[in-house]
């Protein structure tokens, strides 16, 4: 049984968090970060200093062609960031159209290049409202799948997938983790916004388990 697993690693604390869950149990990593013509492209730069100190090995695959299909998203097209928290309905305009089920395929199709028996994938609870493709029955459905699709079959483990931000957070504080190397902004500026959605539920998460956000904002 092969001990190699595909983390799909954005540089945001939530696939941080995921990308060293993976390292603890033992796993060895492929990291593999998408560049989808996302503004909040801060996140890539985060992803690759953070792998180069971890000894990862990582990938970033540019597929942002891909936008001249999916349109119609504030993180891609020229459509305002909206503010508030995830749940309110404006953050519906965040979501980038079947982005998940394209960048678990291609996650996929590494795993089964590397011969590796799992891809981790970084969904959790608090994406459950906005996101279809982060909610647990499109997971269960996408294992479903991988399992099928090639000779060698391929899971999709979502370790956090009925945790909040803030149960992730703990579980990285208690491997020791420093965040300040993560990027989870929607706007691509050089501080955080604050107000984002994104940055909301960062925030929230941190106060929650009573420490300080090492990252600048606004």
């Amino acid at each position: 049984m092969s001990n190699k697993v595909v983390v799909i690693f954005s540089g945001g604390m939530d696939s941080f968090t995921v990308l060293n869950r993976a390292l603890k149990d033992g796993k060895e990593v492929y990291a593999l970060t998408f560049d989808y013509g996302q503004k909040h492209v801060k996140e890539i730069a985060c992803a690759s200093k953070v792998c180069q100190q971890l000894g990862v090995s990582h990938k970033v695959i540019d597929i942002s062609a891909i936008n001249q299909l999916l349109a119609g998203s504030s993180l891609t097209d020229d459509i305002e960031i909206p503010e508030g928290h995830y749940q309110a309905d404006n953050m519906k305009s965040t979501v980038v159209p079947n982005r998940n089920m394209i960048l678990l395929s291609l996650a996929v199709g590494y795993a089964v290049s590397v011969e590796a028996e799992q891809v981790y994938y970084g969904a959790h609870s608090g994406d459950h409202d906005i996101y279809p493709d982060c909610r647990p029955e499109f997971v269960m459905k996408m294992n479903e799948v991988c399992q099928i699709a090639n000779y060698q079959a391929v899971e999709i483990f979502s370790p956090y997938l009925t945790n909040n931000k803030s149960e992730i957070l703990t579980d990285g504080l208690k491997m020791g983790l420093d965040y300040q190397d993560t990027w989870t902004c929607y706007n691509g500026r050089k501080k955080a916004c604050g107000k984002c959605g994104a940055c909301q539920e960062r925030l929230e998460a941190f106060a929650d388990n009573n420490v300080t956000d090492p990252i600048a904002y606004e």
